[in-house]
């Protein structure tokens, strides 16, 4: 069934952020983007490269009025030992959540039931908090943050200019398409 619309579950988790912990609901996403990236568990091998290339790109993200929010089922516990312990993870800037009881993972259909873990998940939610793209990857490959800013960027465009849609690999500044009868058949 297609996550694409759908509201994010009402959610408060705990979180490490700026070395310390915190509370994330979902009033705090409204009014921005969002960016859910779930992960399968901390201290483990392509999920570090994954944070790490979130974490080279926080700052354009954040320039596009983004947060980035990595998901796991560890604790915040957890993810301050791995912060504290891994040189790659210390780079990270962007809020660790932790869902533990699963309220995140199973809201966003991401929960593998049978050993308590996440997919790689990747949900890119709008200011209203809804979900307006999504992917989900096998557990051995990992993602690539420059075509997760590309997306974000090309759903914000078209959130600002309804008339207009987005080409494959279209980049900030490129032309766009708009939709009409004279298209048709010229593409």
């Amino acid at each position: 069934m297609s996550q694409i619309g759908k509201q994010v579950v009402d959610f408060e988790v705990q979180a490490f952020a700026n070395n310390n912990f915190k509370t994330v609901k979902k009033s705090d996403l409204l009014g921005k983007w969002s960016v859910f990236f779930f992960y399968p568990a901390d201290f483990t091998f392509v999920c570090p490269t994954e944070l790490e290339d979130l974490a080279n790109l926080y700052p354009e993200f954040k320039a596009t009025d983004c947060e980035i929010y990595s998901v796991s089922t560890d604790t915040h516990f957890v993810h301050k030992a791995w912060h504290d312990t891994s040189d790659t993870i210390k780079k990270i800037q962007y809020p660790m959540l932790a869902d533990p009881t699963g309220v995140l993972s199973r809201g966003f259909d991401v929960m593998i039931e049978e050993v308590g873990l996440a997919e790689r998940g990747t949900f890119i939610v709008n200011p209203e908090g809804e979900i307006v793209a999504y992917e989900v990857v096998a557990g051995n490959v990992g993602r690539n943050a420059d075509e997760l800013l590309r997306r974000l960027k090309a759903l914000q465009f078209v959130a600002k200019n309804p008339s207009e849609v987005c080409p494959a690999k279209w980049k900030e500044g490129n032309e766009t398409l708009q939709p009409s009868i004279d298209l048709v058949g010229k593409i």
